[in-house]
């Protein structure tokens, strides 16, 4: 394991708190690329009902996409190893896009998505040119995307945070765990939990200047959590940095590259992606009036491992008789006979323990559908 250096992970989010942002490729001259094709590495339905995350390289020649390829690949087998993201992978689409630099590397001149080391002055810093990045990504249309931008490097470095892209150095021997890393300030918000970071609690889910007693009484940050026994070892509580502030946690990935998210971590990460993402992937028929003898299916987003997403049947209030529930489906001809009209409900929830919020579980982990059968 890698302990983090000072400065390196983490700084566009911090900047962006202070009010400054690191200088952008934009203040150099860009090289014009060729798109070479986009594909699909992992489609997991269809992209109103998904985050799309798009995987893009620069310094790459058209003989090197290959190593690109195999590269985005490793990305996201890293990304996906990692909990929550692990457990929450089917809920991304996961495109590459092939795009081709007129020379190898970053140091022959400039290059399409002005990825350049140094940037703010920190060596090991990665940025990119956003409006670059954008224009050879696109978009999907309203839907939430992420961009990774992999450097054709084998150096040690990379940017997270709040911005259009997500940098990495493909090459770097360390580029999978550094990434693991780099989507938590990117996609949860986090701030770096190592001694020298910044000592700016702000907005962080999971930086306090508080200590746990204070946290717990008024309700602050992490409150839920502590005490809680944590998959980083130890429980949760208050742990001082050097920095002054407190951490969740003795360690984790957002101190230590290669360990894994305290749970503070993963509800934060875990509510990103349902402010984006309903429970429910689809309904059939739409809500609203049927017929006798329709039947119905509430199919929820599906995520891997136990603890699939729950679908609760109702009918007129009371629950579904068992005859007619066939997992996330009803057979509304199954019902006992009526003369009157009834409403069915399908209640969608996800009831992960990881995340302790009940007002966040029941307004945005939660779908709530409705029919009326007429008689």
């Amino acid at each position: 394991m890698r302990r983090l250096v000072s400065g390196l992970l983490g700084t566009v989010l911090l900047l962006s708190l202070l009010g400054s942002a690191p200088p952008q490729g934009g203040q150099q001259p860009l090289a014009q690329g060729e798109v070479d094709g986009s594909t699909l590495i992992a489609d997991n339905g269809p992209a109103v009902h998904r985050i799309t995350l798009v995987l893009i390289g620069d310094g790459y020649t058209r003989d090197e996409l290959p190593r690109f390829r195999e590269q985005a690949a490793a990305v996201w087998r890293a990304v996906s190893s990692v909990e929550p993201f692990h457990r929450y992978q089917r809920f991304f689409d996961v495109r590459r896009v092939d795009l081709v630099s007129p020379h190898s590397g970053l140091d022959g001149g400039p290059t399409p998505l002005g990825l350049h080391f140094g940037c703010d002055g920190m060596e090991r810093l990665l940025c990119a040119d956003d409006d670059a990045v954008q224009r050879y990504v696109g978009t999907d249309g309203d839907q939430p995307q992420y961009v990774i931008a992999l450097a054709d490097s084998t150096d040690y470095g990379g940017c997270g945070g709040r911005g259009v892209v997500t940098t990495l150095s493909g090459g770097s021997p360390d580029a999978g765990r550094i990434i693991q890393h780099e989507l938590g300030h990117t996609i949860g918000g986090l701030g770096d939990e190592y001694d020298s970071a910044p000592g700016v609690a702000a907005a962080f889910p999971n930086l306090s200047d508080q200590p746990a007693d204070v946290m717990r009484r008024q309700h602050l940050r992490w409150w839920r959590w502590i005490g809680a026994e944590d998959p980083t070892g130890g429980r949760v509580g208050a742990y001082r940095s050097a920095n002054g502030l407190y951490r969740p946690t003795q360690n984790s990935i957002m101190r230590t590259l290669g360990l894994t998210y305290n749970l503070p971590s993963r509800e934060a990460i875990i509510e990103q992606l349902y402010r984006f993402v309903s429970p429910l992937d689809r309904a059939e028929p739409a809500p609203g009036q049927v017929g006798p003898g329709t039947w119905l299916r509430a199919v929820p987003q599906q995520v891997v491992g136990g603890g699939q997403l729950t679908v609760r049947w109702t009918v007129d209030g009371s629950p579904a008789p068992r005859a007619a529930v066939h997992g996330d489906a009803l057979d509304t001809a199954a019902l006992p006979p009526s003369d009157k009209p009834r409403t069915i409900t399908a209640v969608i929830r996800d009831d992960t323990p990881w995340v302790r919020d009940p007002s966040f579980r029941s307004t945005r982990m939660t779908s709530t559908l409705r029919w009326l059968v007429r008689p």
